[in-house]
């Protein structure tokens, strides 16, 4: 595991992780309550955009390291609930 953590959907994750330049990683996240949330990167081309749904569903999301990427899950609007979230290498 590189790192996780969990967050209210209102506060979101918003992290800048420790990665490898080209290292392969995996991103799980799972949002439990009502509404949904998405997930998304800095650079764009880290890892792509995708909607994970507050139903206690895991969403799993492949990931390039780069030094300066930056990882961000942030609620819709209206959406409640908690996100847990973890990047393991791949």
């Amino acid at each position: 595991m590189v790192e996780s953590g969990a967050e209210r959907v209102s506060d979101g994750v918003h992290t800048q992780p420790g990665l490898t330049d080209g290292t392969p990683y995996r991103l799980t996240v799972v949002c439990a309550g009502h509404g949904a949330a998405e997930i998304a990167f800095t650079p764009h081309d880290a890892g792509s955009t995708k909607a994970v749904p507050c139903d206690g569903s895991v969403t799993f999301e492949r990931l390039t390291g780069k030094s300066s990427v930056r990882l961000d899950v942030q609620g819709k609007p209206n959406a409640t609930g908690m996100i847990a979230w973890r990047i393991n290498k791949a």
